[in-house]
């Protein structure tokens, strides 16, 4: 495998003590520089005649990248490292979100009305007449992030505590890129019935609900159920904002190759929650030759071991994915690192569309196929396109919210998914650049506009 970018994921500040001499700071520029490290900023903290202390911010590529570094410093002649601080583990300490009140009680009038006695009449208020919870509490704009710790990220059964850090990351973008207020809500049990009923437990709290790394296939049965038994927004964001954002990147990668969604073959690596939900909305588009595949090969009819999500997607054709792959336009990866190689993409049609989304290692690193493929797409922030859920998730709420939405449906993520794509307009759609930045501010007023007609098209809206 190609080394990984160095990345933000892994900075350091490394504080070193040097010689005011000459040379010394370059010393320890190029020990960084040969090992790998990407220098950001260097900063002088204190300096005296014969001495200097400065800090450098470091990016690698691993743990262990980052222990190299810090090795080949410390193996300099008349340099001292001082300390290192994991900038990725201090940017968590403490956690990363906070309540805070929308009111100020500066008197005891105001504590009288927030509080009791004033208090009272708004719980009556809402007890004579239940929709009016959304008008007076923060019902209206708050959303519950459940997870149970069981597929957290790529790392697998971490349990509830490790899964907090995620969630509370959820919760931090909902706000900053949607308005959303969000709030982490990580279960001490993996058992499906258990889940489904606390989940109902909490739900007049929330005006929304969005499933987070929760294992294949019993999010499938979560979703479903609480999609029929709440009649407030229920959205696993693993798959439906995954697919959105897929089927948005694929609009603007099929204009670079001037093909049609309903002429391309597609093939899909990875039949989990995330691939099998971005085939059912890339087939909703229009798609119609789906090949899916998973650790077996291609989902093919006469096997035995397909659970009915897979079942779905079973075809006649027998194979492996280097099989599926000949002959086709667009690869979509929700798999495991190293699963595609350049010989398979020559195999595939003229201007192949690659979308390799495992984190945090590709099916295949963009600079293997580097001449190869017309469009390359992946979940990482240091190549171009990343295929990032943020995209998604805080408009597709947001909308819900202003709308008072009674659930999520298929109308309201592709709309989504072709908002998404609208942002980048036709001339400046090319192979670098399908997908709007998930910094650029109209993303999620765009979706959330999206998503909110959509709702009253299908009639789940209550406004």
């Amino acid at each position: 495998m190609t080394q990984l970018t160095p990345n933000p994921s892994f900075s350091l500040t490394i504080q070193v003590e040097l010689a005011n001499q000459p040379g010394r700071l370059a010393a320890v520029t190029n020990a960084i520089a040969t090992i790998g490290g990407n220098i950001g900023h260097i900063s002088l903290v204190d300096q005296s005649r014969t001495r200097s202390i400065r800090e450098f911010v470091v990016d690698a590529s691993s743990t262990e990248h980052a222990d190299q570094i810090v090795a080949a410093i410390k193996d300099l002649e008349d340099i001292t490292v001082l300390k290192v601080f994991d900038r990725t583990f201090d940017l968590h300490r403490g956690g990363k979100i906070h309540v805070e009140g929308r009111i100020s009680l500066a008197d005891q009038s105001s504590l009288a009305m927030a509080y009791t006695p004033g208090v009272g009449r708004i719980c009556k208020a809402i007890a004579d007449d239940p929709p009016q919870v959304f008008a007076l509490t923060v019902k209206s704009n708050m959303v519950a992030i459940v997870s149970d710790g069981s597929a957290v990220l790529g790392l697998g059964n971490l349990g509830p505590e490790a899964a907090l850090p995620v969630m509370e990351g959820k919760a931090l973008l909902f706000k900053e890129f949607g308005g959303v207020d969000a709030f982490p809500i990580c279960l001490a049990t993996q058992d499906t019935e258990e889940i489904i009923q606390t989940v109902k437990h909490i739900a007049p709290v929330f005006g929304g609900v969005n499933l987070e790394d929760i294992s294949s296939p019993r999010c499938f049965e979560i979703e479903k159920r609480l999609r029929a038994e709440l009649d407030i927004p229920v959205f696993h964001d693993d798959q439906h904002g995954t697919a959105i954002v897929t089927l948005a990147a694929l609009y603007n990668a099929l204009k670079v190759v001037n093909k049609r969604i309903d002429e391309v073959k597609m093939v899909f690596n990875g039949a989990g929650a995330a691939g099998v939900a971005v085939a059912r909305l890339i087939r909703m588009a229009g798609a119609t030759t789906l090949l899916m595949c998973d650790s077996e090969g291609i989902l093919s009819s006469d096997r035995t071991d397909l659970t009915p999500e897979k079942a779905e997607f079973a075809v006649e054709t027998q194979g492996t994915l280097a099989t599926a792959l000949e002959g086709a336009d667009v690869f979509v990866g929700l798999s495991v690192p190293g699963v595609l190689t350049p010989e398979m993409v020559k195999a595939m049609n003229p201007d192949p569309i690659i979308f390799a989304m495992a984190n945090p290692i590709p099916e295949i690193q963009p600079e293997l196929v580097r001449g190869l493929v017309a469009v390359m797409a992946t979940g990482r922030s240091d190549y171009p396109n990343q295929i990032n859920n943020v995209l998604a998730f805080p408009g597709i709420f947001r909308g819900a919210l202003d709308c008072r939405a009674k659930e999520i449906t298929s109308r309201m993520c592709l709309e989504a998914a072709s908002a998404i794509a609208s942002l980048i307009p036709p001339q400046e759609v090319h192979a670098e650049h399908i997908i709007p930045s998930v910094f650029d501010d109209r993303v999620a007023t765009a979706v959330a506009a999206a998503v909110t007609q959509a709702a009253r098209e299908d009639g789940v809206s209550r406004e």
